[in-house]
C-alpha cells in the first residue's frame, strides 16, 4: 500500500508533467510566433498572454472556473459530450498550465529571436523549406533557452496552489497536489507531514532550478580590443 505521504507527491508530478507538456507546445509555438510576428499589435498580444504570470492565481482560478464550470462557456459544450474537468485532476493540469505557460512562451521568445537570421537564410538557399529550416536550423538553435523556460514551468506547475485549488478543489488522491497537502496539513496541525512535504518540495524545484540555470543561455563576452 503506498504511503499516503507519497500520494500528493505522485499526483503533483503527473499534473506538472502533463501542465508542462501543454506549455512547451503552446508556449514554444506561441513563443515563435511572437518573435518573428511584425506588428505593433505584438506588444500587446504579448502582455495579453503574459497576464497568468502576474494575475493573481485566485483570479485564473476564478475565469477558468467561469470558462470550465458547467454553466461555462467551453463547460457546458464539455458536459454534453460528458466531459467534466471541475474537480478532476485534469482540471488541476490545465489550472497548471495556465500558470506555467507564461515562463515558457517568455524563454521561447527569447530564445528565437536570439538566432541569427544568416543561418537561416542560408538554410533557405540550400534549398530548405520554411518547416525544414524551422525543425532543422531555428528550434534545435533556440532548444536550450526553451528547455530552461520548460523546466521553470515544471517547478511553477509543481507548486502551483491557488487556480489548482478553485478549479480541481481539495479531494485526497484525487485532487490533493503537494501544495495542496501542505496547507491541509498546517491546518491540521500535522507539523511531522507539512515538514515533510515542504522539504521535498523544497529540494525538488531547487534541483529543477540549478538545472534551468545550467541550460539558460549565457551572452559570450567579448574579447578586449
Amino acid at each position: 500500500m503506498t504511503d499516503p505521504v507519497w500520494v500528493p507527491l505522485l499526483l503533483s508530478l503527473k499534473v506538472a508533467g502533463w501542465a508542462t507538456a501543454i506549455s512547451a507546445v503552446l508556449g514554444t509555438g506561441l513563443g515563435f510566433w511572437l518573435a518573428r510576428w511584425r506588428s505593433p499589435l505584438r506588444e500587446l498580444a504579448d502582455s495579453v498572454l503574459t497576464l497568468p504570470m502576474v494575475l493573481p492565481p485566485t483570479v485564473l482560478g476564478y475565469y477558468l472556473l467561469v470558462l470550465l464550470g458547467r454553466r461555462g462557456v467551453l463547460g457546458e459544450i464539455l458536459a454534453g459530450w460528458g466531459i467534466e474537468l471541475v474537480f478532476t485532476w485534469q482540471g488541476a493540469v490545465i489550472a497548471a498550465a495556465v500558470v506555467a505557460f507564461p515562463l515558457v512562451l517568455k524563454a521561447a521568445r527569447t530564445a528565437f529571436e536570439e538566432v541569427d537570421p544568416q543561418l537561416e537564410s542560408a538554410a533557405r538557399v540550400l534549398g530548405l523549406r520554411e518547416s525544414a529550416v524551422f525543425f532543422r536550423v531555428t528550434l534545435p538553435l533556440a532548444m536550450r533557452g526553451i528547455m530552461a523556460g520548460v523546466l521553470l514551468a515544471f517547478a511553477r506547475a509543481l507548486g502551483e496552489f491557488g487556480a489548482t485549488l478553485m478549479v480541481a478543489g481539495n479531494l485526497p488522491g484525487r485532487t490533493q497536489t503537494l501544495s495542496i497537502a501542505i496547507y491541509e496539513a498546517v491546518q491540521a496541525g500535522d507539523d511531522d507531514t507539512a515538514n515533510l512535504l515542504v522539504l521535498i518540495t523544497s529540494v525538488t524545484c531547487v534541483a529543477v532550478l540549478l538545472l534551468a540555470s545550467r541550460l539558460m543561455p549565457r551572452r559570450r563576452r567579448r574579447a578586449p580590443v
